[in-house]
């Protein structure tokens, strides 16, 4: 019987592959024929928009629409019944909930983008050094290939806690105790718990600055550090006065992707503490808000105010790169 239904469902998963390729295949098929029978000068203008179209609707169905439904949300009570004004946004920027969560959010946005964008700059220009380069980089990068939940999970061994005179399982724990120190609660001690979970972001997030980094540093022309070295420079002002400057563009880019991912930072937080213990961001806090407390309007205010914070990074981003493609 088990199996049966089993291969009702892989057969099922099969035809809906089939059916929906086909179907979009034969749906752009049959508009570039209708498209062809119209006037050239009318067929240049509307073809692009054929094909944009389908996106374009989807965009529209599962973003604009929503997020136009969640400001209107955001004005709203708890239950979306009454209009409340702004009294949701006053609750965001003055509880003391989220005002913690506010802080944290600003010391994940310092501490992880700035580490992670040093240390992936620095690692790309010392490991493109290394005899076995692709290795070395194949490690450090590796992460990125774990899942936010993973590499939490991964982290809650690494942190486990059993007090003191208890073996401890904890990697950094038992290093502490072979030391001599008392184990430490790493998620339930308040002065560190949040550097903790920062230390995850960090990891994670290193390998891929130092990968798009070290192909900026190669990018260099060798003719201009062969220049500095004749001219006298050193290794450290080679890297402060042409490296950095050099490839300033991908150094922003690297770190507002960076800040967003740092934004809307949920899974870390919500895996290892749940946002208990002074630990909450705006993400998490939203969640709660918005599934545990049942209170939509406060939840569609933070997930507003989330929105407007990211929204500056990604014109910078935006802009960035149309100044690119002007200057080529």
């Amino acid at each position: 019987m088990q199996e049966s239904s089993n291969i009702i469902r892989l057969l099922s998963a099969i035809a809906a592959i089939v059916l929906g390729s086909g179907g979009v295949i034969a749906l752009f098929y049959a508009a570039n024929i209708l498209v062809n029978r119209l006037p050239y000068q009318l067929r240049s203008r509307i073809l692009p928009w054929v094909y944009m179209a389908p996106a374009l609707a989807v965009l529209t169905a599962f973003l604009i629409l929503p997020t136009i439904r969640t400001v209107i949300i955001s004005f709203m009570d708890r239950r979306s019944e009454a209009w409340v004004g702004f009294d949701n946004y006053i609750f965001a920027f003055t509880n003391s909930d989220m005002l913690i969560a506010f802080r944290n959010n600003v010391l994940w946005l310092v501490l992880v983008t700035g580490i992670s964008v040093s240390l992936g700059l620095v690692i790309a220009v010392l490991v493109d050094r290394v005899k076995y380069e692709p290795l070395a980089k194949a490690l450090i990068f590796l992460p990125m290939a774990i899942s936010f939940v993973g590499a939490s999970v991964i982290w809650r061994f690494v942190y486990a806690y059993q007090p003191p005179g208890v073996e401890q399982i904890g990697l950094l724990n038992a290093i502490v105790v072979a030391l001599g120190f008392e184990p430490i609660g790493w998620l339930v001690n308040k002065t560190v718990n949040n550097f903790a979970l920062i230390a995850i972001m960090i990891w994670l997030q290193t390998g891929f600055a130092m990968v798009l980094l070290s192909s900026a540093v190669k990018g260099i022309p060798k003719d201009v550090i062969e220049a500095a070295r004749i001219d006298g420079a050193n290794e450290f002002q080679i890297f402060w006065r042409i490296t950095i400057p050099m490839i300033s563009s991908t150094i922003v880019v690297v770190s507002t992707t960076i800040i967003v991912l740092v934004l809307k930072v949920f899974d870390i937080v919500f895996v290892m503490t749940g946002g208990n213990l002074d630990t909450d961001v705006i993400a998490s806090r939203m969640i709660k808000e918005m599934f545990n407390f049942r209170n939509f309007g406060r939840g569609s205010a933070i997930a507003v105010i989330l929105l407007l914070a990211v929204i500056p990074v990604m014109v910078t981003n935006i802009r960035r790169f149309q100044q690119q493609e002007a200057n080529r």
